[in-house]
């Protein structure tokens, strides 16, 4: 709309040009924030194309997708708040292992809710060990949480001497994995609502910008007031806490617990949440960058699948993925 005659525009009364105030927002954006969603959208149009015939983008096909990546993206949303802090996780597969076995034990010795809730606590309960450790010891999470990789993949393998244990109770398995809320799997509401929650605390709590403050400078962030020990013990805490609740809905789905479950995610999470945006080495991340990062590793596997190739062709696919997304999102810049 032209001003009338006589009359002055406001941005260019105060010296402002609003073309350049706009090339100038433009050049502020960072292109490598969006990378994942172009991602994203490039390897479901391949797969949709090449796999057209093969039932890919059948809504039977992208409902297992989603229904196979909830623990996935459950754990990813707690190793968000991890790497944002600076810290890292290695412990989180073995305590799906351990979680799922302990709660079906006890959901078949006890009861639902001693189950569910003895799941979770060992994922807490390994949580609040390697937080301790890193806060009170001061000593490397890398190095505190491979070690409590091996001590809790041990303590799955000899709390059942290897044998699986069947989860045959109902209301787990409809809660926690193969039931149905209308046409929404079960497990999709669980990964919508971990991701929602976990966005809702990252962005737009005060302790998600204490999380990011530490992870960017904790030294800063200690003068500030932050309380810098109790955030690391409670991200971990998290994290742990997360890859129980992944241990829950492994067992639901497959109505059984197993040492094995959970032992080959660990990578998977974590490129699952670099390719979301999420910075190695903390002071930046995505909650819903982990979540499309997650369905792209589970569109991947499955498309590759479908195309006929074996596990060890799967793997290079998924190296090669990885080591793009790195480039692309955490390069620095020229002169940085």
């Amino acid at each position: 709309m032209s001003s009338e005659p006589g009359t002055t525009d406001p941005a260019a009364h105060r010296g402002i040009d609003p073309a350049g105030s706009i090339l100038a927002r433009a050049r502020r954006v960072d292109p490598r924030t969006y990378v994942v969603y172009v991602a994203f959208l490039l390897i479901l149009a391949f797969f949709a194309i090449t796999l057209r015939d093969d039932g890919f983008l059948t809504s039977d096909n992208l409902l297992n997708i989603a229904r196979q990546t909830a623990p996935i993206t459950v754990m990813a949303v707690g190793i968000v708040f991890v790497l944002s802090a600076g810290e890292i996780d290695l412990s989180i597969g073995s305590i799906v292992a351990l979680a799922a076995l302990v709660a079906a034990i006890v959901l078949r010795d006890v009861g639902l809710v001693a189950g569910v809730a003895a799941g979770l606590a060992v994922g807490a309960g390994v949580g609040l060990v390697n937080g301790l450790f890193v806060t009170l010891l001061r000593l490397p999470s890398f190095l505190v949480t491979l070690a409590t990789m091996g001590l809790v993949a041990g303590l799955a393998r000899w709390s059942t001497d290897l044998k699986a244990v069947a989860v045959v109770d109902q209301t787990f398995t409809d809660v926690f994995g193969s039931g149905d809320v209308g046409p929404i799997p079960g497990l999709v509401i669980w990964t919508l609502a971990v991701v929602a929650l976990g966005h809702l605390v990252y962005r737009h709590r005060r302790f998600g910008a204490h999380v990011l403050a530490i992870g960017d400078n904790p030294g800063a962030a200690r003068v500030t007031g932050i309380r810098v020990d109790r955030v690391r013990l409670a991200v971990l805490v998290i994290s742990g806490t997360a890859a129980g609740l992944a241990g829950l809905l492994y067992a639901g789905r497959i109505q059984g617990a197993s040492y094995t479950l959970g032992e080959s995610d660990l990578l998977i999470v974590i490129a699952a949440v670099v390719i979301g945006g999420t910075r190695l080495f903390g002071g930046a991340g995505s909650v819903v960058g982990a979540l499309v990062g997650s369905l792209i590793m589970g569109m991947l596997t499955n498309g590759l699948i479908l195309m006929g190739l074996d596990s060890n062709q799967q793997m290079v696919a998924q190296g090669l993925l990885l080591l793009i997304a790195i480039s692309l999102t955490l390069r620095e810049p020229k002169g940085a």
